[in-house]
């Protein structure tokens, strides 16, 4: 058996997981080793008791290792290890990095300049276009934006950076065959043509509170800094910010509204140190090593125009709708026959192209 298959059957086997694997491998020094060893030789080695020597002696009657790997390249996606160039390199730094990645797309080089932007499922309209104003500019020179695709926060941040032809990288709380939420199944599939879905969790694998928290490690894991927009007191975002504290990660948070219980989060880890975010020189000036002024794009603010980029088919479209008359995103998007999200990601890009401009009381006008 080679060693990859022997990594997902371990990720497979219950009472096993990443920090047990690797007092394993320390002792027998190979994933195959392991699964030949015998509960005696299993017992011998710190941290594992006799559930565990169990469930790895007999893990041939609870995994199926076969169908597993057929499911795998059925689907289309990959099995990365730590021993692949292509895992991502700040992933390996932790406690606990996962034992293998299902990945569904590319993991490239330029992936370890990513910062992860998260929060509430629950949000506002200001949170959303936070979060994918803040994930457009990031994308749009370079940075890859990690997140969760959940609804609110998360979804937004991979539509913002999508709309900038950025990279994004989802990482799922479930087996990578299970679209959670469902109606994110066409987002997921524009990330993995452009950038990666990715999860620790075999196929199959639902969803449950644990393994949200699980997936949050390793958003938090495998990126420079984690940026909460919108968050309550008890919002999962903020176990992301724990685990970024932990491994040493920058934590910048966007101020809202004081009266709006979907701040409260947000300032709170403002009070704690957080960085305070209002725009995405906030979090560039924090890794200017990576991305100095000299090396950097000019901002919108230095030049006054960004560079021309290609205009998506719904980008075209708002711009055939819009004129210099004012008009609101309600009668933008009965013209259009687009959905309202679909209408709000497109406008933000033509904003952010300075081709539209948008006034008080969500009116717009063409540039």
């Amino acid at each position: 058996m080679e060693n990859r298959e022997a990594l997902v059957a371990l990720n497979m086997i219950d009472h096993v997981g990443p920090v047990r694997v690797r007092q394993l491998l320390e002792f027998f020094g190979s994933a195959s080793a392991i699964l030949k060893a015998s509960r005696q030789q299993l017992l011998q080695v710190h941290g594992i008791g006799e559930d565990t020597a169990d469930a790895i002696v007999s893990w041939e009657k609870t995994v199926d290792l076969a169908a597993e790997l057929k499911r795998a390249a059925d689907y289309g996606c990959r099995v990365v290890t730590q021993e692949d160039e292509e895992y991502p390199r700040l992933l390996r730094e932790i406690y606990d990095p996962p034992i293998v990645l299902y990945v569904k797309g590319t993991l490239l080089p330029q992936d370890r300049n990513s910062v992860a932007i998260v929060g509430s499922r629950q949000t506002t309209h200001y949170g959303i276009e936070v979060a994918r104003k803040l994930s457009y500019q990031l994308a749009y020179i370079g940075v890859t934006v990690v997140s969760g695709g959940a609804r609110g926060i998360d979804t937004a941040a991979h539509q913002g950076a999508l709309s900038a032809k950025g990279r994004t990288l989802c990482v799922l709380g479930t087996g990578i065959n299970i679209v959670f939420p469902p109606e994110n199944r066409e987002l997921f599939e524009r990330i993995s043509a452009s950038g990666a879905v990715l999860t620790q969790y075999p196929f199959n694998r639902n969803a449950d509170k644990q393994s949200f928290a699980i997936r949050n490690r390793i958003v938090a894991g495998m990126t420079l800094g984690t940026v909460v927009v919108e968050a309550n007191l008890t919002s999962g975002a903020l176990i992301t910010t724990n685990f970024a504290t932990e491994y040493g990660r920058q934590v910048f948070a966007v101020p809202g509204r004081i009266d709006s219980p979907r701040s409260k989060g947000c300032h709170e880890l403002i009070k704690k140190g957080a960085k305070l975010c209002e725009g995405a020189e906030d979090i560039l000036s924090e890794f200017e090593y990576l991305f100095p002024p000299r090396n950097r794009p000019p901002s919108p603010a230095e030049t006054g125009v960004l560079p021309a980029l290609e205009l998506s088919e719904h980008e075209q479209r708002l711009l055939g709708i819009l004129s210099a008359e004012q008009q609101s995103i309600d009668e933008v998007i009965r013209q259009s026959g687009l959905p309202s999200s679909t209408v709000s990601v497109a406008l933000l890009g033509l904003e952010m192209k300075r081709l539209v401009k948008q006034l008080p009381g969500k009116m717009f006008v063409r540039n």
